[in-house]
């Protein structure tokens, strides 16, 4: 499964609330940059992640919760990228999230990075929903502090706060 990134170029990225379900601040330190100034194009990805981190949590889910009470937790699955233009330090950006399609066991993202008016980066990740696997013998409920996870479906309770999901080719 494949999803273009958003590739139409709003006019003011503050004033589309529908095009987004979530915006991030995010200030570029020297610890984003190489030795030019320039955010390493790796950071992208970790700018992308805390988008996303900090709207579950406004949502309500906790991840670090979720995993240690045994219930699962999300994991990256898929991730594309398409760098507009460079970040810098003491950048002060944007990092848009869009939920674009949600499945059983998988959620994909249109996400964008934003300098002011200018679009930075386009991004498609793709999350899925993974369970603990109990060792044998022991109840599935003992596993919270395991690391064997499975492929599994997202909880009833998560699919239900879930927003509409917004067409990545929106514009």
């Amino acid at each position: 499964m494949s999803v273009s990134p958003v590739s139409s170029v709003p006019a003011d990225v503050s004033t589309e609330p529908s095009r987004y379900h979530h915006r991030h601040a995010v200030r570029v330190y020297w610890e984003d940059t190489d030795a030019g100034g320039i955010v390493f194009y790796g950071n992208y990805l970790k700018f992308m992640e805390r988008a996303r981190t900090e709207w579950l949590s406004t949502l309500g889910f906790g991840q670090e919760a979720m995993r240690r009470a045994g219930e699962g937790m999300f994991i990256v699955a898929e991730t594309q990228l398409r760098y507009l233009k460079p970040a810098r330090l003491d950048d002060q950006l944007t990092v848009t999230v869009a939920v674009t399609e949600v499945g059983r066991a998988s959620v994909t993202f249109a996400q964008e990075v934003w300098r002011g008016e200018t679009l930075l980066t386009q991004g498609m990740v793709r999350i899925g929903w993974v369970q603990p696997v109990a060792p044998r013998g022991e109840p599935a409920d003992d596993v919270a502090s395991e690391d064997s996870f499975r492929p599994g479906r997202i909880p009833a309770r998560i699919l239900a706060i879930l927003p509409t999901p917004i067409s990545a080719s929106k514009g």
